[in-house]
């Protein structure tokens, strides 16, 4: 039997992409990266872990912020390279204060704000 990590297709890097979405609205929210080590840590705790590029480590959605997202399912597309997570977000997605990441639409030849500011960003995140 074929272990599940090897049925997906991770990059050059380890990694694959995951989009995460309300489970209730189905907006989504915010897109990241996941390795190995992540999606079985999210997979055992019911709870989103991604791999920070950045960073080079592992992270937890909320560990700051409190910001968590409770996993409802976790799918994955047709070339299995890239995964789709349904949660139910407790607070808000984006660092910015938003809901969603994706709070920037195209107006023209501009990015404009679509939403509103829900958390201020320097309340939630301490300076380090």
């Amino acid at each position: 039997m074929k272990d599940l990590f090897d049925t997906l297709k991770f990059d050059q890097h380890g990694l694959i992409p995951a989009i995460i979405a309300d489970h209730a609205s189905h907006q989504v929210l915010m897109m990241a990266w996941m390795n190995r080590d992540s999606l079985g840590k999210t997979i055992a705790s019911g709870y989103t872990h991604f791999y920070s590029r950045s960073r080079d480590k592992l992270w937890k959605k909320g560990e700051e912020s409190g910001h968590t997202q409770r996993v409802r399912s976790i799918r994955t597309d047709c070339d299995a390279d890239v995964l789709l997570i349904d949660v139910e977000q407790t607070g808000v997605a984006c660092h910015e204060g938003y809901r969603s990441c994706f709070f920037r639409r195209l107006d023209g030849v501009m990015w404009a704000i679509d939403g509103d500011r829900e958390v201020d960003p320097a309340a939630v995140y301490q300076k380090k």
